[in-house]
């Protein structure tokens, strides 16, 4: 084994490309603090339990050792948002707050949305307002981030997984058959979808398949809006949707809507969205709702965010 080898999936900057970084990364920082975000800088390590929360996503990628010095279980963070819960919650108000941060995560595999297990988590949230106009606020917040990476023609997606949710809700369905339906929304995998219905009896099966293929501009919306009528849950969570996408016409910006869309990690409850360009393969940044995080620091507050991988933007173009 050759010693200056990096482990698999661990990347590093040097010469040109850690100066372009570095640029960037100031005048995103600059960016986010001009629109009231306040930096914070969390630790990298802490105890397990601040960093999982309700997501099995996060504990799988979460790498955790035993700390001898306290004897008990750490990790080393693989995603901010926990972080930005704990410290709201210490906080204690009833405000709207508003937090941004540049860190270096590191994740036991690389997922279907970072390029490496050591990527550069960018990102910025918002705390205490159930309001559309706050997840407008991020998503324009996330158009500008992008360009200023000098990435342009952007195409935002939006969706809603409340939407999901109410299905699953109506369905006798065990956790394992919980998580093997999301995973196929997550991987938009209509054959799969047929499979499972195939094999499990489903109430609303026709709802499903119908929910897997509803994506296009604003009349999408309508259009759910008479699939889910019964489901007051699914209608208010379209509802949403419909006045983000007036706000954001009224703005100027276009959006598709999916609403089969699903994020990486669970403890999103609400509308989402997504950054695409059509010169990537993948998301190039993505957000959402996470409304009651960080109810298990006995804060229940509602909130909202993205995030993105800088290092590898950052060296995209």
């Amino acid at each position: 084994m050759n010693t200056w080898q990096l482990p698999e999936g661990i990347d590093e900057l040097t010469g040109n490309q850690a100066l372009k970084f570095e640029m960037l990364r100031r005048a995103l920082i600059d960016l986010y603090t001009d629109k009231g975000f306040g930096l914070v800088v969390p630790p990298m390590v802490e105890h397990v339990d601040s960093l999982l929360l309700t997501s099995d996503s996060v504990n799988e990628k979460t790498f955790k050792f035993l700390d001898p010095a306290s004897g008990k279980m750490l990790g080393v963070h693989a995603d901010i948002t926990p972080q930005i819960a704990r410290i709201d919650a210490k906080r204690a108000n009833n405000n709207i707050e508003k937090y941004c941060y540049i860190n270096a995560i590191l994740q036991t595999s690389a997922d279907d949305f970072y390029d490496s297990r050591s990527p550069i988590q960018a990102g910025a949230e918002l705390y205490g307002s159930e309001n559309t106009s706050a997840d407008v606020e991020v998503i324009e917040l996330m158009r500008e981030s992008l360009a200023l990476l000098s990435i342009e023609n952007i195409v935002i997606s939006i969706g809603n997984v409340a939407i999901f949710d109410a299905l699953v809700q109506q369905e006798d369905l065990d956790a394992v058959q919980a998580t093997e339906l999301r995973h196929i929304f997550a991987h938009r995998s209509n054959p799969d979808l047929s499979v499972f219905i195939d094999n499990n009896s489903l109430i609303n099966a026709s709802l499903f398949s119908a929910l897997m293929k509803l994506e296009g501009n604003s009349a999408t919306l309508e259009q759910a809006m008479e699939l889910f009528v019964e489901f007051p849950e699914a209608c208010i969570a379209i509802k949403d949707l419909q006045d983000i996408d007036q706000q954001l016409q009224e703005k100027g910006i276009q959006a598709i809507y999916d609403l089969a869309e699903l994020q990486t990690y669970e403890y999103h409850t609400g509308v989402v969205f997504s950054a695409y360009n059509e010169d990537y393969s993948k998301a190039l940044a993505q957000g959402g709702r996470y409304n009651g995080i960080g109810e298990s620091f006995g804060q229940s507050r509602a909130a909202t965010g993205f995030s993105f991988d800088l290092k590898f933007l950052s060296q995209s173009k």
